[in-house]
């Protein structure tokens, strides 16, 4: 297939997703800090609990560790899209969301084969899409309650990165890396009041306009022609992204609308500049394997969102957060001509997540089954992946959510930037 006709393949991948799904699934947790991390993970390491940190890839772009980035020695073009089902549960609450965004948008390819590998990509960083709605006390000027009214909270927004990579080769065994993220978005945040009697509705928008750079390490080493036959591998490595304060704007609005929600007055209530603050993130991930046939893998984060702050959020009450993983590859026979099952790449994982943030003064945890596989079509793939998981319990959170999530994405591996000969 010519580069011409997958650049076309491609487009038409990324419109037809962007003509079918707008956003991600509504849920609570999305509004805490700047919203629900995305993370890197592509589809290959979605299948496989999320790992990537450690285990090189040659087919597949490794967007999670740039020291990784050496052993594409190809142009490697990926594509993904994701769609989700997400479910809340509550004493008096069953709620049902269905969404999809597009997941990413990378590529990479060797400045020098197996020595510098670069790449660059767009993709979401954060996610903000929730809505509630509770009831709140009016007081008189005593203190004492004499009506209610309705209150509804509505967050939307998120951020978006867009990023350069580089890995680097510094022995056989041993490899570094950078990545730098340009960061950037809208997070809004809606309060209406609703009281009975009243022809109007009161609201309050807090719109925050964040961008900056964010900076990150990376550290690879890989041991090979390990066992018997010496066709095993051990690898280990780890990443390190810097704490970032990015700049931000907010606008504080107050408008009051109709039933009908035509507005009919509006005014700015403050306009402010600082900055948000992003805690330093630390991860660290082993796995071992066969090339080409199979691997399995573990991994831990963690990030301290103590140190969080923002224009209209100091981050009191957020802890340290910190997620497990452990997953796993097969691929039968990546040679098997007579039989193409034996070429499908299959994949497996499990992840436990622990949240910074409380719900009911609980913490919030969230536990994952991935899984997946990829059709081989030559030396490109179509790729598929899913999740099930559960975020949250009523027991301890008052609101449960369960989800399942679905990506689909297409990997491209060519050598699209080799100067011609002739003789």
């Amino acid at each position: 297939m010519s580069v011409v006709k997958k650049c076309f393949l491609v487009f038409v991948v990324v419109i037809s997703a962007a003509n079918v799904w707008g956003q991600a699934a509504r849920s609570p947790f999305t509004g805490f800090g700047i919203g629900e991390p995305y993370g890197n993970a592509l589809i290959q390491n979605q299948g496989v609990g999320g790992i990537g940190v450690s285990q090189p890839q040659v087919w597949y772009l490794n967007n999670q560790n740039p020291a990784l980035l050496v052993y594409n020695t190809l142009t490697v073009f990926q594509v993904g899209i994701l769609g989700e089902r997400r479910t809340i549960k509550g004493d008096t609450t069953n709620e049902k969301s269905t969404g999809g965004n597009l997941n990413y948008l990378v590529m990479a390819f060797p400045v020098k084969i197996n020595k510098w590998t670069t790449s660059a990509g767009l993709m979401p960083y954060t996610n903000v899409n929730y809505g509630l709605q509770y009831s709140k006390a009016i007081p008189d000027q005593t203190g004492a309650p004499v009506d209610t009214s309705t209150v509804i909270e509505t967050g939307s927004g998120g951020l978006t990165q867009v990023y350069w990579s580089n890995g680097v080769r510094l022995t056989k065994e041993m490899s570094v890396g950078l990545k730098a993220s340009y960061l950037f978005g809208p997070v809004s945040n809606v309060q209406s009041s609703i009281q009975s009697g009243v022809p109007y509705i009161g609201n309050v928008e807090d719109k925050m306009n964040v961008n900056g750079f964010s900076f990150g390490l990376g550290y690879s080493f890989s041991k090979d022609s390990l066992g018997r036959k010496h066709d095993h591998r051990f690898s280990a490595g780890a990443v390190y992204t810097f704490a970032a304060n990015l700049r931000a704007k907010n606008r504080q609005l107050a408008y009051l609308t109709t039933l009908a929600n035509d507005t009919i007055l509006r005014m700015d209530v403050d306009n402010k500049s600082g900055h948000v603050h992003l805690p330093a993130t630390s991860t660290i991930g082993f796995s071992y394997g066969r090339d080409l046939h199979w691997y399995v893998g573990t991994e831990f984060s963690y990030q301290n969102w103590s140190n969080y702050s923002s224009l209209i959020d100091n981050g009191a009450g957020l802890s340290q957060a910190w997620r497990a993983a452990l997953g796993g590859e097969i691929t039968p026979d990546p040679s098997a001509l007579e039989s193409y099952l034996k070429r499908i790449t299959y994949r497996l994982g499990v992840s436990y997540e622990h949240y910074p943030y409380m719900a009911n003064n609980k913490d919030v945890k969230d536990i994952g089954i991935n899984f997946g596989f990829s059709l081989p079509a030559g030396r490109s793939s179509l790729d598929f992946g899913g999740k099930i998981g559960q975020r949250g319990n009523k027991a301890d959170n008052i609101l449960e959510e369960t989800y399942f999530k679905i990506y689909f994405g297409i990997t491209f591996n060519d050598q699209w930037f080799i100067k011609r000969k002739f003789d």
